[in-house]
């Protein structure tokens, strides 16, 4: 049980991979120019924070709870998501790097990502129905089996999405993203 709890403070500039963040429940902070690259995040909870230009690469986040958190111009290369505590997850990233991160089997219903780089991300049986993609890179990404259902591509580009073994109906794509749904047939499309 997490004993340590904090409330609206903002921490600034700090390398929590030098200094260990306290184990505990962080609500309405916000982390701005924070370090935490391989840093052990396992068995946090963080409530309504935001993570402004931090650098969270590599952490360990098993059994973390992020409950309507936002990350911000953030580096989160390497995370597995499907690691973290699972009840009531929820975050949005914008201009965020998250390449080859893991999101495996998480239900994020209505998640929205903007201007962020997803390449080679793992989004394997990934509940997205309804999330926003803006100006999204899905460059290497893999969906399979993954629940798409009225989700928004419109603007991004570089995903191969088999529309045979991903549930796509009501998803949003542009004319020039189509191409994304037909890779696996090796067509020329101009």
């Amino acid at each position: 049980m997490n004993t340590h709890y904090v409330e609206d403070k903002e921490f600034r500039g700090t390398d929590f991979s030098v200094q260990v963040l306290a184990k505990g429940e962080y609500e309405n902070c916000r982390f701005v120019n924070c370090t935490f690259s391989h840093s052990d995040l396992s068995n946090l909870t963080f409530v309504d924070c935001i993570f402004e230009s931090c650098d969270l690469s590599l952490a360990k986040i098993n059994h973390t709870a992020f409950r309507d958190v936002t990350f911000n111009a953030c580096k989160l290369m390497g995370l597995h998501f499907n690691s973290c505590n699972t009840f009531l997850l929820s975050f949005s990233f914008e201009d965020c790097q998250l390449n080859s991160s893991s999101f495996y089997q998480l239900s994020l219903k209505k998640t929205k990502f903007k201007n962020c780089s997803l390449q080679e991300v793992d989004f394997v049986e990934a509940d997205l129905s309804q999330s926003v993609f803006d100006q999204c890179d899905f460059a290497g990404a893999v969906f399979d089996h993954s629940g798409l259902e009225k989700a928004d591509f419109r603007t991004s580009y570089n995903f191969s999405i088999d529309p045979e073994i991903n549930r796509i109906k009501k998803a949003k794509f542009s004319m020039s993203g189509l191409a994304g749904l037909l890779d696996k047939y090796q067509i020329e499309i101009e």
